[in-house]
């Protein structure tokens, strides 16, 4: 009757039924909607960053920069520049195609600054060698707006995050004129207008980026303080 029993429940719990649980906690808890997910969520972070920045572990990181809640982002970051959070990870489609889908969902201000410094530190990385960054993952026109609709026209050229998007755009207009392929001529063409909108006072981002694209909003509006905070 035991050995029934216990049958019973293996085929009930299987190893992928209780993976599949695992998850649904996990995801749960990175939304963060609650006080008590977030201070796990914190607790997770500071246990990845103490864990160290792995080939193996890095989509990890990669999956806690869409929680939208800086004291979590905190927790990854200890006192690491966040520009510098991924750099020992080569650049590769995935890290490149993970960053811009996170600047895709995000609204300008709708994201915690040093958030967005860990996804264009990824990008100067891969970026810097624009040829060789393209290789890697082709930037498309939408791309490009959705970089460019995180500049901060206010903040000016000084600001880290502008600076970094600009040094991006400059670079990734540099390819125009040196190739036949109209996707990447396209591409560069409207990375120098958005860097030249951004410098010419007189002009504003909304007509050379998508309105659409451009609707702010506020990370701190929406997000949910822990009761208690990890101090290393």
């Amino acid at each position: 009757m035991d050995q029934l029993k216990d049958q019973m429940i293996e085929e009930a719990w299987s190893k992928e039924s209780i993976t599949g649980v695992e998850i649904n906690i996990i995801e749960r808890m990175i939304g963060c909607r609650t006080v008590e997910a977030v201070e796990s969520s914190i607790s997770y972070a500071r246990f990845l960053r103490l864990s160290g920045l792995t080939n193996d572990n890095y989509p990890l990181f990669l999956k806690l920069l869409e929680v939208e809640n800086h004291y979590v982002i905190d927790s990854l970051l200890g006192d690491k520049d966040p520009f510098l959070l991924l750099s020992s990870i080569h650049p590769n489609n995935y890290v490149l195609l993970s960053s811009f889908k996170l600047l895709t969902n995000w609204h300008p201000g709708g994201i915690y600054p040093k958030t967005l410094a860990i996804v264009v530190g990824v990008m100067q990385a891969a970026y810097c060698s624009p040829k060789d960054g393209y290789k890697i993952y082709n930037v498309s026109i939408s791309d490009i707006n959705n970089l460019g609709k995180h500049l901060n026209k206010e903040l000016g050229q000084d600001d880290p995050n502008n600076r970094t998007v600009l040094n991006i755009l400059d670079w990734l207009g540099s390819l125009a004129g040196t190739t036949d392929n109209p996707d990447i001529e396209q591409m560069a063409r409207q990375a120098n207008s958005i860097r030249a909108f951004f410098f010419d006072k007189r002009k504003k981002m909304e007509d050379v980026i998508p309105q659409v694209l451009l609707v702010k909003s506020d990370y701190i509006a929406k997000e949910i303080a822990p009761k208690k905070v990890f101090v290393d």
